[in-house]
């Protein structure tokens, strides 16, 4: 099971670069700048990252019988904010549909968006190997949308141009309106982060606690 898990982490990791690949083409076939942005946006950032990890992952659940507890917490983190990103462009899109305002979701951002995140989250559930993940990483994983949003508001001052719609001063009703939508955003994070890791206390799949002792069966993971 084990080793079954692992090459689905590597066909996880394969099918994503090619939808990042296949999304990157779109782009700058569309006729608008945003292929020129690419590396912009939340989606395509977190999701190359989702790559990279799925990728080593995969090549530790080939070698090893459990992973270890700085990938349970690298996982936890990332799959926050891809399936973030994921809940976020389904409501932009939907936002967009009650406006009027058609939105051409090619595969690539399908897969990326809702399919991955998806599998994802059953995988979290139910891969063999995985620790329970600390509640401690709940605030890390707000470093980087944060440091994303600032830079991203700083750079479209300059070139004028927002990947998400509430970051543009020109597309909402002011000042008021973007902090309210962003903090809206980062308790999203937040919630998704504590989701991910009450399931992985909930449902442990790895012989060995947070503290690396082994588990006995029926054992709780450790509720520090």
């Amino acid at each position: 099971m084990r080793i079954a898990f692992g090459w689905s982490r590597l066909l996880t990791a394969a099918v994503c670069g090619v939808a990042l690949v296949d999304r990157l083409f779109w782009g700058l076939g569309s006729q608008t700048i945003a292929g020129q942005n690419f590396l912009a946006y939340l989606t395509i950032e977190s999701n190359i990252a989702f790559a990279v990890l799925a990728l080593i992952a995969g090549i530790i659940a080939l070698r090893t019988p459990e992973d270890p507890a700085w990938l349970t917490t690298a996982r936890a983190v990332v799959l926050s904010w891809t399936i973030t990103a994921g809940l976020a462009f389904a409501l932009i899109v939907w936002q967009a549909g009650l406006h009027g305002i058609p939105i051409w979701v090619p595969w690539s951002d399908v897969v990326l968006h809702f399919v991955l995140p998806a599998w994802t989250v059953v995988a979290w559930v139910f891969g063999p190997g995985r620790r329970a993940a600390s509640w401690q990483i709940v605030p890390y994983v707000l470093l980087y949308p944060v440091a994303w949003g600032v830079f991203t508001i700083w750079r479209g001052g300059l070139v004028g141009w927002y990947p998400y719609y509430f970051l543009d001063p020109r597309q909402v009703s002011g000042l008021p309106e973007m902090i309210v939508t962003c903090v809206i955003a980062l308790a999203i994070f937040a919630l998704v982060a504590s989701a991910l890791v009450a399931l992985s206390r909930l449902r442990t799949t790895a012989r060995t606690d947070l503290r690396g002792t082994p588990k006995a069966d029926g054992d709780d993971p450790d509720p520090a």
